[in-house]
């Protein structure tokens, strides 16, 4: 017996020995520790990268980098080689994003840098990453996942050919969002740039005013809403832009440069932090909108919107839409805006890709336009061969297909290709509505093809519409069975989401104007001394008006086809004001002692009153009830049957409704 407990024991110790081992190890977190080697102002960086934890099921995961070196210049190489210009010393830091992986992005501890040396400054690469023309571009190093970090690079250039001061506007966290979705937790500068408080919105008035220019009041405001709006990237109406960007968005920052060189560029990095409240929809879109101001003393700006898929682990095939959450009164006409992105991750080049997309059947799949591609291709010509690259479509019963022909993709593992960027292409395109789409949400996805290699199926791009509020005018007419000559005519109004698809809920409120007559029977008895009786039977003949509240604070209602719908909920009602006009005859009889019974005229009695009384008869009941008609807008007819838990039980109404 005590072998068999030291046995026992044992087991126990060692399974909570290696049980404990595991919990310990999984609880540390994930870090990739950065070295790196010095050779005059050269350094080469690299990191010890964890063990990545595939994701069951899709491509190989693999890590893509970003890095800061500490005196404005970054790299999304694996290891990359920096100069630096100036001694000094200088923080490197690395951000590395783990693609199909399951877990946190690991962590890495920045390192300080010692230059001693210097450069000459004319052999540094001068190559630009601005295309001509082009003088503010924004990056991102990984799409926003709830409660992890990512960096917002903002470049900038002078383009002019004089020393210029200006300014750059961040706005972040879209207004139509209720929780916000980031917090702006650093701002990296190198160039003696400065954070500085949004000023107050100045227009410019038109002539026949001054040609002064007023600080933002109410009446300001009302003048910029009147104004054209601005579709360009390039615009030249500056108050009317930030007016138009506070209004989209909860928070801001303001970025003052100084004495910026013809051709100059600089780079400003920004660390954002997802909240834990970020939206939790995996295909949500996401927006920061940036605003350069090259010379300070134009108004002449350039606007770019930066859009970002909320994701829940990094994975660069997907889909997003911007249809996460629409009105379903204003969506009629407009177009749906979708995009697929995907990443070549093979060890080659891809030269056919094949996008098979899934479409809901409440588009309309002939309103197909194409917004944007890469690699950017021409659009193949309808039933002609050709031989170079081009994009086909194929519109077929329930989806989509885009074919990339002859083109050159390279793969992320691929020898030589440094650029990761390079690796991604997209299709991003918009569709209307069909004829009579229903109000309800829609998933779609699309199954990538790499050449002749196995699909990679997409997370689901989810489109759904806010509930809404539909107000309904009801009237009708009631009766209950339980009472003689019941009649009672109602009007009211109906709160209900808009034009729901099936299921829905459903409040109402209405008041009635009700007249009923309720008779009562009964007899008094006198026992005289020689045993006989005098006897009065009364007849009490009531006639009421009633003016009654009904409520109905829950009901589910359900659309079982365009014109017809069910429901049942609770209703309760109460009598705000009762009058009574009360009669009361009573005849009189005289049993004798023998048990004859004989009229009495003289104790006949006869009497009359008033009654008025308020707030009584409070009752809850449940219904059963049907509609017929346009029922999801505008106008039906029903009929329901409500139970009362208190007398009278009954009661049927039938009613006229009509939903706007």
């Amino acid at each position: 017996m005590r072998g068999r407990f030291i046995y026992i024991a044992l087991v126990i110790f060692f399974t909570k020995s290696i049980f404990g081992q595991d919990m310990e190890r999984d609880s540390i977190p994930r870090i990739a520790p950065i070295s790196y080697d010095i050779e005059g102002n050269r350094v080469r960086f690299n990191a010890t990268m964890p063990a990545l934890h595939q994701i069951a099921g899709a491509p190989k995961a693999f890590y893509t980098y970003y890095w800061e070196f500490g005196d404005g210049d970054y790299s999304q190489k694996e290891k990359p080689e920096h100069q630096y210009t100036q001694p000094g010393n200088y923080t490197a830091q690395l951000w590395a994003t783990n693609n199909y992986d399951n877990g946190p992005p690991p962590a890495s501890r920045p390192v300080s840098v010692k230059v001693s040396s210097t450069i000459d400054e004319a052999s540094l690469d001068t190559s630009s990453l601005f295309e001509e023309d082009e003088h503010l571009m924004i990056k991102t190093n990984r799409d926003p996942v709830p409660n992890q970090e990512l960096v917002l690079i903002t470049a900038y250039k002078n383009t002019q050919n004089y020393v210029s001061n200006g300014k750059l506007y961040l706005f972040y966290n879209d207004t139509k969002f209720k929780d916000n979705n980031f917090t702006l937790e650093d701002t990296r500068m190198y160039h003696g740039e400065k954070i500085v408080p949004l000023e107050n919105l100045a227009i410019q008035l038109e002539p026949n005013h001054t040609n002064s220019y007023l600080a933002s009041t109410t009446e300001t405001s009302n003048t910029i809403r009147n104004l054209i709006l601005q579709d360009s990237t390039k615009r030249t109406n500056l108050p009317l832009t930030l007016e138009d960007s506070k209004a989209q968005y909860r928070n801001y920052q303001v970025v003052e440069f100084y004495d910026m060189q013809p051709g100059e560029e600089r780079n400003i990095f920004r660390t954002l932090k997802t909240t834990p409240e970020m939206l939790k929809d995996t295909s949500a879109i996401v927006t920061l909108r940036s605003i350069y101001v090259p010379d300070d003393n134009y108004d002449n700006h350039t606007v770019k919107e930066t859009e970002m898929e909320i994701v829940t682990s990094h994975d660069p095939n997907k889909m997003s839409s911007n249809g996460w959450l629409m009105n379903y009164r204003l969506v009629r006409f407009k177009r749906l805006k979708f995009k697929i992105r995907f990443q070549n991750n093979g060890e080659g080049p891809a030269n056919t890709i094949r996008l098979e997309t899934d479409v809901p059947e409440m588009f309309d799949k002939s309103t197909l336009n194409i917004e944007g591609i890469y690699p950017d291709c021409p659009i193949c010509p309808k039933n002609k061969e050709v031989n170079y690259s081009c994009l086909d479509t194929v519109l077929q019963k329930d989806k989509i297909i885009f074919k990339f022909n002859r083109i050159y993709l390279p793969g992320s593992q691929q020898k030589n290709v440094a650029e990761i960027d390079s690796t991604k292409g997209f299709v991003k395109y918009s569709l209307k509505f069909g004829e009579n789409f229903h109000k309800k949400k829609t998933k779609s996805r699309t199954a990538i093809y790499f050449d002749k290699n196995e699909p990679i199926i997409t997370n689901y791009a989810v489109t759904r519409f806010m509930p809404g509020i539909s107000i309904g005018a009801k009237a009708g007419y009631s009766w209950s069975p339980d009472l003689d000559n019941s009649r009672e005519y109602f009007v009211g109004t109906t709160l209900s989401p808009f034009k729901s698809y099936r299921a829905y809920y459903q409040a109402e409120l209405m008041a009635s104007l009700a007249n009923y007559d309720q008779t009562r029977r009964y007899e008094e008895r006198t026992i005289n001394a020689d045993g006989s009786e005098n006897i009065v039977r009364f007849t009490e003949s009531n006639s009421y008006t009633t003016t009654t509240l009904y409520a109905v604070p829950g009901s589910i209602r359900y659309n079982v086809s365009n014109y017809f719908a069910i429901g049942s909920g609770i209703q309760a009602k109460i009598d705000l004001t009762s009058k009574n006009e009360q009669q009361t005859i009573g005849e009189g009889f005289f049993l004798d002692v023998d048990g004859q019974l004989n009229p009495n005229p003289d104790l006949n009695q006869s009497s009359s009153a008033t009654i008025e009384e308020s707030f009584i008869n409070f009752q809850t009941g449940v219904f059963v009830g049907f509609n017929v008609g346009t029922i999801r807008i505008g106008p039906s007819f029903g009929a329901r049957y409500i139970h009362y838990f208190d007398s009278p039980h009954s009661q049927i109404q039938l009613y006229g409704i009509w939903k706007f």
